[in-house]
């Protein structure tokens, strides 16, 4: 912690963080930002970006402050805005409250969103940015992921048993995760904005892919189904969740296109070979809002993805059984390396227990959401 930093500054940015969790899964295509505005210790009001459209984490804390927010410091994850889009600018809102002082996790990579720093310190109130950034930023990640290449960010997510076994070599795999862990895959459907599987997932599970728990945002439920075989009755249209995309190729029949959004799917076309281009699908999804993509496999949709590069975080939960036979089938698959030497590096890896279950999470590939000045 640099000397412009103090341990209360850090203690409310912290908090502003968790507020801006809040925001995952309802605000898409904007960022979850969250805002705390506090005299020294005390805290006088605390906001989160509720729903896209909606007013931003400022407008919120504002209004929960009152009169206390004249003389207050901000402590805000995102730069505030100073343009005009669906709502008004958060530092006009901020300048005309009278708040003294604002602490930024990260500055906003949106040239859209103008220079919200040199308006507020043209108004005079003291701004300082970069505390806490990588932890801000990692809430932020869909966003700035897309900000910088167009694309979605993409984790990948696997149940295996402790001798790296998805399904048992008749393809069954009901359940290797404890309900602890299902549990918490349940809020992380919940608070990404789209959930993927490959058509071999598809057909086997017949997964619903939606959220059960109450109250939660429902994700789009994304199939890549290259040669349209999706079955128009598989539960994903009988069942509530959120919006059934279908990636398929040019090349599949148009009846077969018509049956499935007859049955309530939006199906979109790629290409003009054989197997959908994922890139260009993300991209696709990225153009309808989609920010934060969260793929359940299954083995050949995650060797394909992990292939061109597409992964930005893997998530394993590893149960403490043992399932054998060299036919029983494994989280990732394609023609794999020839050489160790060459295996991809996970980094920043974390674990954490659910359950009976360990989960363990690291980074892949070699985007960043911290800005040069940052890393």
């Amino acid at each position: 912690m640099t000397a412009d930093f103090t341990p209360i500054d850090e203690c409310h940015l912290r908090l502003a963080i968790s507020l801006a969790e809040k925001g995952l899964g309802h605000v898409s295509p904007n960022p979850p930002v969250g805002c705390v505005l506090a005299h020294g210790k005390n805290v006088v009001g605390e906001g989160w970006h509720q729903q896209h459209g909606a007013a931003h984490a400022e407008v919120n804390a504002l209004a929960a402050a009152g009169e206390n927010a004249r003389g207050a410091t901000a402590y805000v994850t995102l730069m505030p805005c100073a343009h005009h889009g669906k709502t008004p600018p958060c530092t006009d809102a901020l300048i005309r409250a009278g708040v003294a002082r604002v602490v930024v996790a990260l500055d906003d990579p949106n040239p859209a969103s103008l220079d919200g720093r040199a308006v507020l310190e043209e108004a005079g109130i003291a701004v300082s940015v970069g505390l806490l950034a990588e932890e801000a930023g990692y809430v932020m990640r869909g966003f700035l992921k897309n900000l910088a290449t167009r694309l979605p960010f993409l984790t990948l997510k696997w149940a295996m048993t402790l001798d790296g076994k998805i399904a048992t070599s008749s393809g069954n795999s009901k359940w290797i995760s404890c309900e602890e862990s299902r549990r918490y895959v349940q809020k992380m459907r919940s608070q990404h904005d789209a959930v993927m599987v490959g058509i071999g997932t598809a057909l086997a599970d017949d997964p619903r892919l939606n959220v059960r728990e109450p109250g939660l945002p429902q994700p789009r439920r994304v199939i890549v189904d290259s040669s349209g075989r999706l079955d128009p009755k598989a539960r994903l249209f009988r069942e509530r969740g959120g919006e059934v995309i279908v990636l398929m190729t040019r090349k599949v029949d148009s009846a077969k296109v018509k049956s499935l959004e007859t049955a309530g799917a939006t199906v979109i076309r790629l290409g003009g070979g054989e197997r959908v281009d994922l890139r260009e699908g993300l991209e696709m999804l990225a153009d309808l809002g989609v920010r934060m993509v969260l793929c359940e496999g299954g083995s050949k949709i995650a060797g394909s993805l992990l292939e061109y590069s597409l992964v930005d975080e893997v998530v394993a939960f590893v149960a403490p059984k043992l399932a054998g036979g060299k036919d029983a089938y494994s989280p990732i698959g394609g023609k794999g390396l020839q050489l160790m030497e060459d295996a991809i590096p996970v980094n920043n890896f974390v674990f954490e227990k659910t359950g009976y279950d360990f989960c363990l999470r690291g980074r892949v590939g070699q985007w960043s959401w911290l800005t040069p000045s940052l890393q």
